[in-house]
């Protein structure tokens, strides 16, 4: 998405108040992902030179002359100062600071509402007064803290459609820290923070696709984990995977021999109801039972019994026509393509 943001490789090391040691290639809009408590603010914080670390680039320079520009969570407008106000805060003191905040606000649509305060603000308003004033020092990085938090679902995927557009356009390098995998999803590169390092990165379709182990498939949105040993082939297209009374075919990987012990990871939307009478067949179905069924909007999660607990998310159409009570037993099924091989 911003592919003509440059590349930024950063180094940090810090101790205190959680020990982080990370080498991230910061490119385009870049999302480092993590669980809560896992140091992302933390090492946020400590780039922009707020903590105490050993940073590169910019380690040997004081806070106010680091080219960084800073989101925190929450945004920290100042509530006694109009949005143009807060804009101009970090800019020189001159005839121009009102001239030019405006013209920040006006490249983040907000204008119009330049002189009101931020009680006044919607929260998507308020993320853009606050990138209006990270942009202010005219930095050569922009640092994001969980810029997700304070959007509701109703307005998130447009709010965060505009923020990743904006920072695109203004073609700087974007770090930006979450445990929302929906906005990784966004991003140009993404990695995955835990235990104070990095234990993978790349690009969001790759790092989705073949998570590294149960903890980043977890993270990563997968509900649904089998364990069991490698069984055969298929022409090199498909691997057959054995465990304790089941056998799935998953995608081919190579360096996997027969016999490797491996885990499987399924979400639990690939999982699908077998139709009854269907003529083609289905490359791993599984037979299981419901044990306990809630609504989810207008979906439907089913907890299964099967090979091992299972969890399905069954759409609107599929909840309404199927008719699924506790105690049924099913017939589902997954596509090899969606069984995920974790060594």
């Amino acid at each position: 998405m911003n592919q003509s943001a440059p590349a930024l490789h950063i180094r940090c090391q810090m101790q205190q108040p959680i020990v982080v040691d990370i080498s991230l290639q910061v490119r385009g809009f870049t999302v480092l992902l993590g669980v809560s408590g896992a140091g992302k603010s933390s090492l946020l914080k400590a780039i922009a030179g707020l903590l105490p670390a050993q940073v590169s680039p910019y380690g040997d320079s004081a806070v106010e002359q680091r080219p960084i520009g800073y989101l925190p969570q929450g945004y920290a407008l100042f509530p006694h100062l109009r949005a143009w106000e807060n804009v101009a805060f970090p800019l020189p003191r001159s005839a121009h600071r009102h001239t030019d905040a405006l013209a920040l606000l006006q490249r983040v649509g907000l204008e119009d509402l330049a002189n009101r305060f931020p009680s006044e603000l919607s929260g998507g308003q308020k993320q853009r007064v606050a990138l209006a004033r990270a942009l202010a020092r005219k930095p050569q990085l922009l640092l994001l803290d969980e810029p997700t938090s304070a959007l509701d679902m109703a307005t998130r995927d447009e709010v965060l459609d505009e923020l990743v557009r904006e920072v695109c356009e203004f073609g700087i390098p974007v770090l930006a820290v979450s445990h929302d995998p929906h906005l990784a999803m966004l991003a140009d590169h993404m990695a995955i923070l835990r235990d104070g390092r990095i234990v993978q990165e790349g690009d969001p379709g790759e790092v989705f696709a073949r998570p590294r182990d149960v903890a980043a498939a977890r993270l990563l949105g997968f509900r649904n984990f089998l364990s069991g040993q490698i069984a055969g082939s298929e022409h090199n297209s498909r691997l057959q995977v054995a465990g304790s009374g089941w056998q799935m075919q998953a995608g081919w990987q190579p360096g996997l021999s027969l016999g490797t012990s491996v885990q499987l990871a399924v979400r639990a939307e690939d999982i699908y109801l077998q139709e009854t009478g269907a003529t083609h067949c289905c490359p791993n179905p599984l037979s299981v039972q419901v044990k306990a069924c809630r609504k989810e909007g207008l979906s439907m999660r089913l907890y299964l019994e099967g090979p091992t607990l299972l969890e399905m998310l069954l759409p609107r159409q599929q909840a309404e026509d199927a008719q699924i009570a506790v105690g049924d037993f099913l017939k589902v099924c997954v596509q090899p393509r969606h069984v995920q091989i974790i060594r």
